[in-house]
């Protein structure tokens, strides 16, 4: 795959913000109790959004800002009730307001009664106000870390329009390629290869050394920029990629274990026991769930 530049995005990258970052997940002390070894299992869990506001009416969404609609509520609800027997330390999302809602939404149906803090790193002035000074209360919290580059791919001019409409005006074969191909772009808007520049750069400088160490992480995003991850993570071609769809609110899970990541599909329901015995340590996890709340 080749290496993109984001030129339409208008955010620019910043060390010191990844380092203000970073200090606060050590302060966080995610997961102490962890390993510090490469033969660590770990699990990751990728959510796209519930329902927004904008789905519902069939607009193109891009990097609008607009929240969940009450059945997205119920899918985020939902999905987290399908997790819930899975371990957590940190999640990450986007920086819009759908897969944040999306987040919270479904850490209020784990079982392991964590409370999720955004990691608020903008600045060091931001990040001594939301300090945390309680061990206790930092070991019963998880980080949630807001990122650009994970947010769903800019529509351009396409944005707010109606997607049949849309269709109708410019014809269903252009709209298609728009929404589908890898390196078409919409009017002044970004490809999916230019997302992908953007989410993968993110996850492999970001999300893959937490996994890499033992942590288990949750990513809630968007169609666009989980399917580039996606085409990272199992290797798909950018002619295999055009025939991935994801569906809102359904989680998928991962386990990456000696640098391999393997696909182990979506939990089919939180009654289903068996779904999450995928592995040992998956079991023995839910086995210490069971005797906490016995």
């Amino acid at each position: 795959m080749r290496s993109v530049t984001n030129k339409q995005s208008g955010f620019s990258s910043s060390k010191s913000h990844a380092a203000c970052t970073f200090r606060v997940l050590s302060s966080l002390q995610i997961n102490a109790n962890v390993p510090q070894t490469t033969e660590n299992e770990s699990a990751l869990i990728l959510i796209r959004h519930g329902e927004s506001m904008w789905n519902e009416k069939n607009l193109f969404t891009g990097c609008v800002d607009v929240p969940l609609t009450e059945k997205g509520v119920k899918e985020a609800i939902e999905a987290g009730k399908r997790i819930s027997n899975l371990p957590l330390d940190i999640i990450y999302t986007s920086a819009l307001i759908r897969a944040q809602m999306t987040a919270m939404l479904a850490l209020t149906q784990h079982r392991c009664m964590k409370v999720p803090i955004i990691v608020h790193s903008e600045t060091e002035q931001a990040r001594r106000w939301s300090q945390i000074y309680s061990e206790g209360t930092k070991k019963q919290s998880i980080p949630v870390v807001k990122a650009w580059q994970l947010n769903e791919r800019m529509y351009g001019e396409l944005q707010g329009l109606n997607k049949q409409e849309t269709a109708e005006q410019y014809g269903k074969e252009q709209v298609h390629s728009w929404r589908r191909s890898y390196y078409v772009r919409p009017p002044n808007g970004e490809s999916l290869e230019m997302c992908l520049g953007r989410a993968v750069t993110f996850f492999k400088e970001h999300i893959e050394p937490q996994l890499l160490i033992g942590r288990h992480v949750m990513v809630v995003a968007h169609a666009n920029s989980l399917r580039s991850i996606i085409m990272y993570l199992d290797k798909l071609t950018s002619q295999e990629v055009i025939n991935l769809e994801l569906s809102t609110g359904v989680p998928m899970l991962y386990i990456y274990k000696e640098k391999n990541f393997i696909r182990r599909g979506s939990p089919l329901g939180s009654s289903a026991a068996g779904v999450y015995a995928y592995t040992e340590s998956l079991a023995m996890y839910r086995q210490k769930l069971d005797g906490n709340f016995q």
